[in-house]
């Protein structure tokens, strides 16, 4: 075991390595917020992606991102060793009082990697980083408490006392605390996605986002920048023609699906007929796509059948949102049972094999476009970043005037 002044190097340098980790999300997370054009040199891949974490229900709490509250901690864990380090009794104390706060960040951390791992499907390497420094703090701390833990409010209502009587000592913890309160309420609070809800909102113009005057320039000098791909589609009536290669088991789909319809509700009541969006399957499923890798998506090649079979029976929407409802346990045989139960759709097993051919142009499609995950969005052959719902309907509002709708 190693001796106490090695314990306190390991509970320093964790709580420093978390520090990092945790200011590194905060910075990408603010980008991420502030910059709708911004790319994250974490999002090495679909698998692999902080964006996801960040910009999901689960990246921020109330608001507050949860980046900012991992700075706040770690830097808590900082100043504890800090104040400590003052007498021998705190210094006693101090892998009690560490045990007792990274306790409470371990429950947390563990529901955020289930949450990333099992819903969202994708890994944030910052975020693992900060997860490892956790749980470092709280074995470390938990092997060099040498008292019971009933023991700890008895011995922090003596430190404390201690410290109201430090004034050097009182004046940090007070900076400390204005310094914390004002990273909490200043920095720009993560807009709340549709994705958090288990359905999808009512449908109002009302509901779209307003990005600031000075997102609308970012978004907009991006859109002039980016160059356009030939896309076969028929637009009918449509001047604004938005691609999205979907797949029914992919969460940042599921999320884009929810938070979108408030804006394209939004134009077919301002333009009805002048903005249509237009699903493309790229079902992440070695089955049908052989651009996917292997992966949990073994149900979305069904999917896309499915609800290819249900757009004839005019309930392709209905079976989508109890797709997009359902992504954690769709089998192949769940598919099949909610295209027969909501879209009465009785023979997906005799028209499977043809049918799947048809997904596999769409696939066919994303391939010549280089397409390589999703959703990946083109509006009008412009392929777009991931967008917030209040910069996508930026974009459609800037393209809508450049062809002289108004």
């Amino acid at each position: 075991m190693p001796a106490p002044a090695e314990r306190l190097v390991w509970l320093v340098g964790a709580a420093l390595v978390g520090l990092g980790f945790s200011t590194a999300s905060a910075w990408v997370h603010y980008r991420l917020i502030e910059d709708p054009t911004y790319a994250s040199i974490c999002d090495v891949s679909r698998t692999f992606s902080c964006s996801n974490a960040y910009t999901s229900q689960y990246g921020a709490v109330a608001g507050v991102p949860v980046a900012v509250i991992g700075v706040v901690f770690f830097a808590f864990v900082l100043g504890l060793v800090a104040l400590c380090a003052r007498s021998a009794p705190a210094r006693a104390s101090l892998p009690g009082y560490v045990f007792a706060v990274s306790t409470a960040a371990l429950a947390a951390t563990l529901y955020l990697a289930y949450a990333s791992v099992a819903v969202l499907q994708s890994i944030c390497l910052l975020c693992v980083g900060t997860y490892a420094a956790v749980v470092t703090l709280f074995v470390v701390s938990g092997s060099a408490a040498r008292f019971p833990l009933t023991e700890l409010p008895a011995r922090a209502g003596r430190d404390l006392g201690q410290l109201v009587r430090t004034p050097a000592a009182l004046a940090a913890a007070a900076a400390f605390v204005a310094a914390a309160s004002a990273a909490l309420v200043l920095f720009p609070q993560q807009p709340v996605s549709a994705a958090a809800g288990e359905t999808a909102p009512a449908v109002e113009a009302g509901q779209v986002p307003t990005a600031t005057a000075s997102q609308i320039q970012q978004i907009e000098q991006f859109l002039q920048q980016q160059p356009r791909v030939p896309v076969v589609a028929a637009a009918g009536d449509a001047v604004v023609l938005i691609l999205k290669f979907n797949d029914y088991m992919c969460p940042p789909c599921r999320m884009t699906y929810l938070d979108y319809k408030p804006v394209l509700a939004k134009y077919e009541k301002l333009h009805p007929g002048k903005v249509r969006l237009e699903t493309r399957d790229f079902p992440l499923d070695p089955e049908c796509n052989r651009f996917a890798p292997g992966g949990t998506h073994l149900a979305s090649c069904e999917a896309a059948v499915a609800v290819r079979l249900a757009r004839e029976k005019g309930k392709a929407e209905q079976l989508e949102e109890w797709l997009f409802a359902n992504q954690p346990t769709l089998t192949p045989q769940t598919v099949r049972d909610a295209a027969r139960m909501i879209a009465g759709v009785t023979d997906m097993d005799a028209r499977y094999a043809s049918v799947i051919e048809l997904v596999r142009g769409d696939i066919a499609q994303a391939g010549q476009l280089q397409v390589q995950g999703t959703p990946t969005f083109f509006m009008n052959g412009i392929r777009l970043p991931g967008l917030r719902a209040e910069f996508f309907d930026a974009a459609i509002a800037w393209e809508l005037r450049r062809l002289g709708v108004e």
